[in-house]
């Protein structure tokens, strides 16, 4: 029996030898250990075994759901499309595990059921197959009180999953993305802020220079004028960082020194030049240098100027660097332009993660970050492990309220890379720590949380990567355990 997929190449069922089974084997699946021998016969008559070779596709999703597959032996893995990239949503060699035409009971109203994945078998691997419309009549006819309620239900599911999902999804996002632009907000408003206090200062540079080149300056005295700019500038790029304290101190010797030498609106420009780090044997060179004391003043104003218009200019390139961060880890968050399944290092996916939840943790929150930079690689889907820690840390911040500390801490134990992620909040009481990671279980206020951020970290974690989640809690100290392997999962 062969069927063409939707995607390039063939997929290509081989019968089994002698193809059919015995009731006594149909009965050793757990579908079919309760059904009686006349069932169980029927079963035999429709179907039949069929073998996959190692990495040949079973079934591809898109495709029309001719058929319901149950897996005898070999090991499986199930995948799903998710934009450009094929995600594996399982891997399992149990056998009597079923899939395909999964819902071939429930009425289609004319509508063609499809594959809802793709499945291939990982190395050689025997089905028990029916057509989909053997197994939808059986379903009905067999099991019609069955039907109808699993009908209901999967509807219902249908129905009601769709709606949560997209308001959750449409929450998580408008958190994710107002956080966002309250972070853009603020380095694109000090740049927009600089920009128009430049556009000021090169104005009022020019015209001072327009000045003093009226004043009767003499070229050499000029130049040596130009050539203190440049002096200034640089010594102002290379002056140390002074606290607040000291910049006043230096800010009143300014000032005191522009008063007595009779410099217009000194107070205004000793601030200039405190933030440059000068002092007032800088001012006492630039006397020097201009030499004519009716010059002074216009001179110290144009220094003051250019030296305002360099100390703009770097206000402009931190907050424009600011956005280009923030850009940056906004793509590293979502995993735009990269490959579902890679090899990562798995800081790069906690940092991005902070940065997008920093409007969140806010300013009362101190976070402390305990890396192992020397951790290997490891393989994983980055995008689902970024959810994790964004569940986690959510978590954290809302169990601190706001004040405390959050501590992230990577290291290796064996074979497996740990990630702990902790929180100084009142801890969760022992009763409850076993059923954190339940569906639906929320210890938050109703409205406040629906119970499946741990549910789905999970998930992600033990299912997904092969690896494990433990809560440790005590008053004070929470921690979150992710262990996540070095290498790639055996199947589950």
């Amino acid at each position: 029996m062969t069927d063409t997929g939707t995607d390039t190449g063939e997929i290509t069922l081989e019968p089994c030898e002698p193809g059919k089974l015995t009731n006594d084997q149909l009965r050793t699946l757990f579908l079919f250990e309760k059904l009686t021998d006349e069932q169980l016969s029927w079963i035999c008559d429709h179907g039949c075994t069929m073998r996959a070779k190692a990495g040949s596709y079973v079934l591809r999703e898109g495709d029309p759901a001719e058929k319901f597959f149950i897996l005898l032996s070999g090991t499986i893995q199930l995948t799903r499309m998710v934009g450009q990239d094929e995600v594996e949503t399982n891997r399992t060699e149990q056998r009597g595990v079923y899939m395909g035409a999964t819902n071939a009971y429930l009425r289609d109203d004319g509508v063609q059921q499809q594959y809802m994945g793709s499945m291939r078998a990982l190395d050689e691997s025997e089905f028990f197959v029916m057509e989909a419309a053997d197994f939808g009549h059986m379903m009905r006819e067999w099991f019609p009180m069955a039907v109808h309620l699993l009908e209901g239900l999967a509807m219902g599911m249908r129905n009601s999953q769709a709606a949560v999902g997209e308001r959750q999804r449409l929450t998580a996002l408008g958190a994710l993305t107002a956080g966002l632009m309250h972070e853009l907000n603020n380095p694109a408003a000090a740049a927009s802020r600089a920009t128009g206090s430049l556009r000021q200062r090169v104005a009022g540079m020019r015209h001072k220079l327009g000045m003093l080149a009226a004043g009767k300056v003499d070229p050499a005295r000029l130049d040596a004028l130009v050539e203190l700019q440049e002096e200034v500038i640089e010594r102002a790029a290379k002056a140390p960082v002074l606290s607040a304290m000291q910049t006043s101190d230096l800010e009143d010797e300014l000032g005191e020194w522009m008063d007595e030498h009779h410099i217009t609106g000194g107070w205004d420009i000793a601030p200039v030049f405190a933030q440059g780090g000068l002092d007032v044997e800088c001012l006492t060179e630039i006397e020097r240098k201009v030499g004519a004391p009716e010059l002074l003043d216009q001179a110290v104003h144009w220094l003051g100027y250019a030296l305002e218009t360099e100390q703009l200019m770097s206000d402009i390139e931190d907050a424009t660097s600011r956005v280009s961060s923030l850009v940056t880890a906004a793509k590293q968050y979502s995993q735009m332009d990269r490959a579902a399944h890679q090899w990562i290092d798995v800081h790069s996916g906690l940092d991005s993660t902070l940065v997008m939840l920093t409007h969140k943790i806010g300013d009362g929150i101190t976070v402390v970050k305990d890396y192992d930079r020397s951790l290997p690689q490891i393989p994983a889907h980055p995008a689902e492990l970024n959810q994790v820690w964004t569940n986690l840390i959510d978590n954290a911040v809302q169990a601190m309220q706001g004040v405390g500390t959050l501590t992230i801490k990577t290291y290796l134990v064996g074979n497996q890379l740990v990630v702990s992620i902790g929180d100084s909040g009142p801890g969760v009481p022992e009763e409850l720590r076993k059923r954190v990671f339940e569906p639906f279980f929320t210890t938050k206020p109703v409205g406040e949380g629906t119970g499946l951020g741990l549910d789905i970290s999970y998930r992600i974690v033990v299912n997904r990567h092969g690896g494990d989640i433990k809560l440790q809690s005590e008053p004070g100290d929470t921690r979150f355990l992710v262990r996540l392997p070095l290498s790639e999962p055996s199947s589950a």
